[in-house]
């Protein structure tokens, strides 16, 4: 295990940029043989905004990654934060812990507030607004969101006492799951139901992305599943009553154009276009 930290600890830029575009690779080979929905849709095309959006993530999380190196720098140096209160801890668990918390304050945390404040799901809907969720929905984010979740991931950071080898281990995992749990992939439901009492499956996640409420307002989780059901925000949904979107802007070309997915935090709502 202490391996694997000083690999993350001193993993590459380039490195990083393996797992994204790897994960993207692999789950979306998969999908196109085992596909949840099978969508008519052009696949690259759907991808194109989504990319962008991808992209524009990855700028902020670079431009921004000095406050995260200089958070994670801090608490070590100065003994700060929940791991460094809680001495002689075996390893692995030391590990657990930073990864559950960073996932509670860094993911479902940011996730659950955008959802209940107004502007911030303005924000936030960018990522719902897609009718043909797939692997590469996974880091749909408007650019002023990337923002609002890398804060809070320095946030967590600062409260947890995390060193720079479990940020970049959480952020990995965070990635890859996020790339698993949007894929659009046909899991046998029993292992999906299995693998949803530990982490969240693709068809946890998915209901999630109904089109509309309450189950819009559930299972806001990235890698655990414990904090929904802590929480009581875990809904189930079968999957084959799944409709993807937001009721409120439900303009499947507009959702398709960067420059409309750019301006929607400033747009009025619009119901039940169809």
């Amino acid at each position: 295990m202490s391996e694997l930290i000083n690999f993350f600890e001193n993993i590459s830029s380039f490195q990083r940029s393996l797992l994204l575009v790897g994960g993207i690779t692999f789950f979306w080979s998969i999908e196109t043989v085992i596909p949840l929905f099978r969508f008519n849709y052009k696949k690259f095309k759907h991808a194109i905004p989504n990319l962008f959006l991808t992209l524009t993530t990855i700028i902020v999380n670079f431009s921004l990654a000095f406050l995260l190196l200089f958070t994670a720098d801090w608490v070590t140096e100065n003994n700060f934060g929940l791991l460094n209160w809680i001495d002689g801890l075996p390893l692995i668990i030391h590990v657990l812990i930073a990864l559950l918390f960073l996932d509670l304050i860094g993911a479902y945390l940011p996730h659950l507030v955008q959802h209940k404040v107004k502007f911030l799901w303005k924000i936030h809907l960018v990522h719902h607004s897609d009718h043909n969720v797939d692997t590469t929905t996974a880091n749909r984010h408007h650019p002023f969101e990337s923002v609002i979740r890398f804060l809070f991931t320095v946030l967590g950071v600062f409260l947890v006492g995390a060193s720079i080898g479990l940020v970049f281990l959480y952020q990995s995992i965070s990635l890859i799951l996020s790339q698993f749990n949007h894929a659009n992939i046909k899991l046998p439901k029993s292992l999906d139901r299995i693998l949803s009492y530990v982490i969240v499956s693709p068809n946890m996640h998915k209901v999630h992305h109904h089109y509309v409420m309450p189950y819009t307002d559930s299972n806001y989780g990235n890698i655990f599943s414990v904090w929904d059901r802590l929480f009581r925000t875990h809904m189930h949904l079968d999957s084959s009553k799944i409709i993807y979107g937001v009721d409120t802007f439900f303009d499947k070309k507009e959702n398709e154009k960067i420059n409309s997915l750019l301006y929607r935090p400033f747009e009025e709502s619009k119901h039940n276009q169809s």
